[in-house]
């Protein structure tokens, strides 16, 4: 049977999980309002359905910390203490300087959510190691239809 220790581990990298989905998602919107050029349009509409697709997981998120007897985040100061992805708040990148930070942000959500994953196996949360196989898709996605944008 998993200990304290193992539950404390899973709870913590949720959270750390929590506010990187949180910092990418307002990147994202970021991005979303400030992008321009001839991609405008297209980009504009990815980058919002990306941001969409992210906040959406953040209730999901927290209500595993929750459910595994922790407290979520409360803050913005929370969030950023705890989020491994770096804030950005210009309003002036270049379109594709946009999608490359995005897709580089989505390849390092996908190794966290793996650490997630891993935390979730040694606490014996099977629930969230199966809701962890499809974040990870989904990152994926995000990182692969950015690439091809990038390339």
């Amino acid at each position: 049977m998993p200990g304290d220790n193992a539950k404390k581990a899973l709870i913590d990298s949720l959270n750390g999980l929590l506010a990187d989905y949180f910092t990418l998602y307002l990147k994202t919107k970021n991005f979303h309002w400030h992008v321009a050029g001839p991609q405008f349009h297209d980009l504009h509409l990815l980058f919002d359905t990306h941001a969409t697709e992210l906040f959406a997981l953040t209730d999901v998120i927290a209500e595993r910390v929750r459910k595994n007897g922790g407290s979520t985040l409360t803050s913005i100061g929370a969030i950023a203490g705890k989020s491994s992805i770096k804030d950005d708040d210009r309003a002036k990148v270049d379109a594709i300087d946009m999608v490359k930070t995005l897709r580089d942000d989505n390849a390092a959500l996908v190794k966290v959510i793996r650490a997630v994953k891993a935390a979730a196996t040694e606490a014996g949360d099977n629930a969230t190691e199966g809701l962890a196989d499809d974040w990870t898709d989904q990152a994926e996605q995000r990182a692969w239809f950015l690439t091809q944008i990038a390339a």
